[in-house]
């Protein structure tokens, strides 16, 4: 009796660390984490994946851009798809994902200006001309033109806290709501601290504008869009909002407060005419994506203005005009894909909005999740403790039967009520009752794994977790090794792949490299986009950090020539890196803000490493290593490259290329390095001519080495402009 008794408390205590949650007095970030999956996978299963087809695209392509021009274009173009949209394809609303923010004088007026101002102010027939051609010259004056009279959305954006908040730039649609029109309220608005508007004579020629501002979620991934945004008291629609009202006919925006007054100031819901939308607690709409990228018919801009579309296509039509390009960088992460076009998440709005699909999860939902979780936290508390295993599992599968079942049919009449607490919850309701003991046992390793689980590799875990006591976050100083790694000509590579063979090209390369540095103990410390940062040595001590962490680099060199076959197998192109290795006195722990922290490491030592990553372009070697690791390596076989004093760095510091594991690197290989030495020898003493003779036989053995140019030509200046008295022989770098 006991026993279940200690069951039933632990029980209890379970759902109230729950309702606590729920209630704000603690935070479980995890479920937060898996609200937002779970929120996910409802939507791919609800997604109708249908085209859409009262909203279009019509889309900055690479294909446009490679027939028109690199953006921007110039606005008498712009004017020419207006015209082209409107009076060929007589669609019904145009609006843009695109700012207007400066002055287009790429018709070279403003020079022409000047020069009638000045050096030809007397040519009579030169000013003539000039008034002739002004018109057709002044490109922004045509943009203006074309948008009068036409309904026409403009696009802007909001900066916030921390992001160039001062900055101000062109001239802001009037308010859909006046300066304080909810004082008093207390409703968390997204409070802008600055903006990117249009310029004044396009903004003044438009129907009106919209913000852009897709304010992601925690995890980076866009799944609301702030209706309303706060600046300077008043409150400003969004692009679909603006959009949606325009195509309904300009009806003003109505405000949902709940009836009666009373303490519960929150917005419910905005409505344009008969279309309600529901908005949760900071005024933010779910966005009802429809599925992946293509849910509406693209096309191409350059294909409506030669005339290559047929104007029935789009007769009647909402046209949205952004960029899928990847080169303009509006593509974002949703839950329908980590690539997805912003243009695209306006679209899925404004049909949302149109067709009553936005989804509601307003402020109140937290009442429905606090008694989910107390009737079934004290069901399944004070019932399993007394069931059989078998008894408990199936009470556990109806009651979670239940919860799914109300949850789905909720979520079919457009109400999200919360699921991933109460799922988890029941699990780990089950789960303590069926295996009290196991959890009891190993609580120690599941806090080890909890802390360092996503940063090292398993094997590191277990070995941790056998004296979990000795390992903790806080900061403190060791010697390490870290390792940085950079794809060579990534810039190039982007530009180059569509979204999608991109990412599969770097989690193919990505998952390979990461194995490699676990294999060797390594701790990943973050990916930086295409580079990857790691350390050695923390958590776990590691006596051999030095020698691992070279390891590791020679086999994600040998690892990556065999991804590159495989690449170009896959009409890929090929894939090379540069990896920098550096030892010595680092800060390791965790490190960040109140808002988010990570294990990392700091220190001059972790900066130099970065550096000698950037010197493996001009040696033109895969790998350098900075003195200290050579000196803690045991058994590899180096050769200097250098002395050198890096950008930051005041001590000059010897770097060394690593070859291979002494016994396993060919006699040619080691001969070589060894003709080196001596050829550097003999640079560093001065003795110009005898390092150029023997600088020629290697060169001649491997003419294709940037190493040896590198040197061949500094010997060469050295001829004519021999170095200072005092000249040590170490090379300045003036860049990082």
């Amino acid at each position: 009796m006991r026993k279940h008794s200690l069951r039933v408390i632990f029980g209890l205590l379970v759902t109230a660390v729950f309702l606590l949650n729920v209630m704000g007095g603690v935070h479980i970030g995890l479920l937060h984490r898996l609200e937002a999956l779970t929120y996910d996978l409802r939507l791919h299963f609800s997604a109708s994946r249908a085209v859409a087809r009262d909203v279009v695209i019509v889309d900055i392509d690479e294909k446009s851009l490679a027939e028109e021009g690199h953006w921007p274009w110039p606005r008498d173009k712009l004017a020419q798809l207006l015209d082209t949209l409107f009076n060929r394809d007589h669609v019904a609303l145009v609006g843009f994902d695109v700012v207007f923010a400066e002055k287009d004088n790429s018709s070279g007026l403003p020079v022409l200006e000047h020069l009638a101002r000045g050096t030809l102010k007397g040519d009579a027939r030169y000013r003539a001309a000039l008034r002739t051609l002004r018109r057709r010259l002044d490109y922004d004056g045509l943009f203006a033109q074309a948008l009068k009279g036409r309904r026409v959305i403009l696009g802007y954006y909001f900066t916030f806290h921390g992001e160039n908040r001062a900055r101000v730039n062109g001239m802001l649609p009037p308010p859909v709501f006046p300066a304080g029109a909810f004082r008093g309220m207390g409703i968390p608005f997204a409070k802008a601290t600055g903006y990117g508007a249009n310029l004044p004579r396009l903004q003044k020629s438009a129907l009106g504008a919209g913000h852009f501002v897709p304010l992601p979620d925690i995890d980076g991934v866009i799944r609301r869009v702030p209706m309303l945004v706060e600046y300077h008291g008043a409150y400003y629609e969004s692009l679909a909002l603006a959009m949606a009202r325009a195509y309904l006919g300009d009806p003003p925006v109505i405000a949902g407060l709940p009836p009666g007054g009373g303490d519960y100031h929150r917005l419910e819901w905005l409505k344009i005419g008969d279309r309600k939308i529901p908005v949760d607690g900071r005024v933010m709409a779910l966005i009802p994506y429809r599925g992946g990228q293509g849910s509406f018919r693209y096309f191409s801009a350059v294909d409506i203005l030669r005339d290559r579309v047929d104007p029935a296509a789009l007769a009647g039509a909402i046209v949205l005009v952004g960029t899928t390009a990847p080169g303009l960088m509006d593509l974002r992460s949703t839950p329908m894909g980590a690539a997805y076009p912003g243009v695209e998440i306006h679209a899925n709005l404004i049909e949302g909005i149109l067709h009553h699909r936005i989804k509601a999860r307003p402020a109140y939902v937290f009442a429905v999740e606090f008694t989910t979780l107390l009737m079934t936290g004290l069901l399944l508390s004070l019932w399993l403790p007394f069931l059989s295993p078998l008894k408990s599992t199936l009470a556990t599968a109806g009651v979670l039967a239940v919860v799914i079942g109300v949850n789905w049919a909720a979520w079919n009449q457009n109400l999200v009520l919360p699921l991933a607490a109460p799922l988890v919850m029941l699990l780990l309701l089950y789960a303590l009752n069926m295996s009290y003991g196991f959890f009891v046992e190993t609580r120690a390793k599941h806090k080890i794994t909890g802390l360092f689980g996503q940063y090292v590799p398993p094997a590191l875990v277990a070995e941790m977790s056998r004296d979990p006591e000795q390992f903790n976050m806080e900061g403190e100083s060791r010697e390490l090794t870290v390792l940085f790694s950079d794809v060579r000509g990534f810039t190039s590579i982007s530009e180059g792949l569509p979204p999608k063979e991109l990412t599969q090209l770097m989690n193919a390369y990505m998952t390979p490299m990461t194995q490699v540095i676990h294999k060797h103990r390594g701790t990943i410390d973050k990916y930086i986009g295409d580079a990857i940062m790691a350390f050695w040595g923390a958590p776990l001590r590691d006596d051999a950090h030095a020698r691992h962490a070279v390891l590791a680099a020679l086999e994600m060199q040998a690892a990556l020539a065999g991804l590159r076959a495989r690449f170009l197998q896959r009409g890929w192109p090929a894939v090379h890196i540069g990896v920098g290795v550096n030892s010595g006195a680092m800060s390791v722990g965790n490190m960040g803000s109140q808002f988010r922290v990570a294990y990392t490491v700091m220190g001059d030592a972790v900066n130099l490493g970065s550096r000698l990553e950037g010197l493996t372009k001009p040696y033109g070697v895969e790998i350098i290593v900075g003195e200290a690791t050579r000196r803690l390596a045991s058994g590899i076989v180096f050769r200097e490259l250098d002395r050198v004093r890096v950008k930051g760095k005041a001590e000059a510091v010897a770097i060394y290329q690593p070859l291979g594991l002494q016994g396993e690197v060919d006699a040619a290989v080691e001969a070589e390095a060894n003709a080196f030495a001596a050829v550097l020898a003999l640079y560093r003493d001065r003795r110009w001519d005898e390092a150029a003779a023997r600088l020629a036989v290697l060169r001649e053995a491997a003419p294709e080495s940037r190493l040896y140019a590198l040197y061949w030509e500094r010997i060469a200046h050295f001829r004519v402009n021999p170095p200072a008295e005092g000249w040590d022989g170490v090379f300045v770098f003036q860049t990082k």
